[in-house]
């Protein structure tokens, strides 16, 4: 993949801005349904995992210049927050607030945006948000999903249980910041992909679907990263 080519069509229209959305990794604060089947230690000791996971693919994004990160985190203050981001050399953090998740990712966008916008002068950022449950997120599937948003206005990443993994919207679609990808959408349910299609296709955006991935949320989900022969349902046995 031709970085430089990358590097120079990013300066051409502006250098997007990824925010990672996790729930702190406490038991009992994640994962309730990986938690039902395995117990709520083994359950959070995953979830870590996963988020230091897209942390470490991120960074990598940030260190190449391609992209800014920051991290929007759920089920902590914003005080124990910004402490566990110093620890962990992470540069921007914030909390979610409340809401269902199409609340909390349209405040995203809009609090990332108007960020940009105050700091650098009504520079139009494309925004990309990710999930921290996918053990198979890759340095690529990132890169990839920036490329599309210099030529596309909006880029999905299917997820096997009728989600997406990511939404990125370019800048085009974020100021004026639109609200039709949060709207009438039946979020928890496997209609959420569907319906922002839908929704997407009525408002003629042209957007690009990514390669569908699984989130990790049941224990049928862990099998590729177990130990086949005895199955134990330990966070020990699981490796990214």
């Amino acid at each position: 993949m031709d970085r430089i080519a990358t590097k120079a069509r990013l300066k051409k229209n502006k250098k997007p801005i990824i925010v990672l959305m996790t729930r702190w990794h406490a038991i009992y604060r994640c994962k309730s349904r990986l938690s039902e089947d395995i117990g709520a230690l083994h359950a959070a000791k995953i979830q870590e995992k996963l988020t230091n996971h897209t942390i470490k693919v991120a960074r990598k994004i940030q260190k190449e210049g391609l992209a800014d990160v920051k991290v929007a985190i759920d089920g902590i203050g914003i005080q124990a927050a910004k402490k566990w981001a110093h620890r962990n050399k992470i540069q921007k953090i914030e909390t979610q607030g409340a809401g269902n998740l199409g609340t909390k990712m349209k405040r995203q966008f809009l609090k990332t945006h108007s960020e940009k916008t105050i700091s650098h002068k009504k520079i139009r950022n494309p925004i990309l948000l990710i999930g921290t449950d996918l053990p198979s997120i890759s340095h690529f599937d990132l890169i990839e999903a920036i490329q599309l948003l210099t030529h596309k206005e909006m880029v999905l990443g299917p997820s096997t249980d009728g989600g997406y993994w990511l939404i990125g919207l370019s800048n085009k679609l974020l100021s004026p910041q639109c609200t039709w990808p949060f709207s009438g959408i039946s979020w928890g349910t496997n209609k959420v992909l569907q319906e922002t299609i839908r929704s997407a296709s009525l408002n003629q955006i042209d957007y690009q679907l990514l390669q569908t991935k699984n989130d990790l949320d049941n224990v049928s989900d862990l099998s590729p990263w177990l130990d086949q022969k005895s199955f134990q349902l330990s966070a020990l046995s699981y490796q990214l």
